[in-house]
């Protein structure tokens, strides 16, 4: 039986996509959690079971807690749940906030928020009855650059996300779990409602260029490695310098 078994939301495609193959690279068995693109979530499975790891794929609306309780109840299939990847998030409308959709705000935040509420609720009660266990959460410079004219809410719900991480961390480090969180830059993926985005936004980051999703599984599979077993509470940017 492998000694890591992690939970990735948001598996399917982008960033989540990448952390699920580079954990099975690490030797990690890999639960796919996906809100809509089964065939994108399978994909990736079969990509993880091609590293020689086992894998599921598991559809799951993050948000809603009887469809969490699913996704981790089905992950317990395949033995005991030790990692947990925070990745589920959406932007909501882009612009200003003067003209946002309030329902695209409020999904925004049901999705970035409580979805990562009740996912790291779950592992954590499930990660302390079983010695111990590492989160992390998917958060962005966002978090601290505020996103005017673009997309203020989701900015917040990521300064959320890190604030949360800071407080759980502190909350159950002395039960063996550890929290910590990633927050990427302008990152090459189908995220953005402009596909050329990321080369737009070049000029401005202090690398050149934005970043490669293989770029942020690194980081997250650092964090979940015991080369991070004295890390909890970080925030680990990874953001070309913004």
């Amino acid at each position: 039986m492998s000694q890591h078994l992690t939970i990735v939301t948001g598996g399917s495609r982008g960033i989540g996509a990448a952390v699920c193959t580079r954990l099975a690279a690490d030797g990690h068995d890999v639960v796919v959690g996906y809100r809509s693109d089964a065939s994108a979530a399978h994909d990736v499975a079969e990509a993880v079971r091609a590293a020689g790891r086992r894998s599921l794929a598991v559809q799951v609306d993050t948000a809603d807690e009887a469809s969490v309780d699913r996704l981790f109840d089905s992950a317990a299939e395949l033995g005991v749940v030790t990692g947990l990847v925070n990745n589920a998030g959406i932007s909501g409308p882009n612009g200003r906030l003067a003209d946002a959709d309030a329902g695209g705000m409020r999904r925004a935040l049901e999705v970035n928020v409580w979805g990562y509420l009740l996912c790291a609720r779950r592992a954590v009660r499930d990660m302390t009855r079983s010695g111990g266990g590492a989160i992390v959460n998917v958060s962005s410079a966002a978090a601290t650059l505020g996103s005017p004219g673009q997309y203020v809410h989701y900015a917040a719900t990521k300064a959320a996300v890190d604030a949360m991480t800071i407080g759980l961390s502190k909350e159950v480090a002395a039960d063996g779990v550890r929290v910590n969180c990633v927050a990427p830059g302008t990152i090459w993926t189908d995220f953005h409602e402009d596909p050329e985005r990321p080369s737009k936004v070049a000029v401005n980051v202090p690398m050149g260029r934005a970043g490669e999703p293989q770029e942020i599984a690194g980081a997250v599979a650092w964090l979940l490695s015991d080369d991070a077993s004295y890390a909890t509470g970080a925030i680990l940017r990874v953001a070309g310098g913004m």
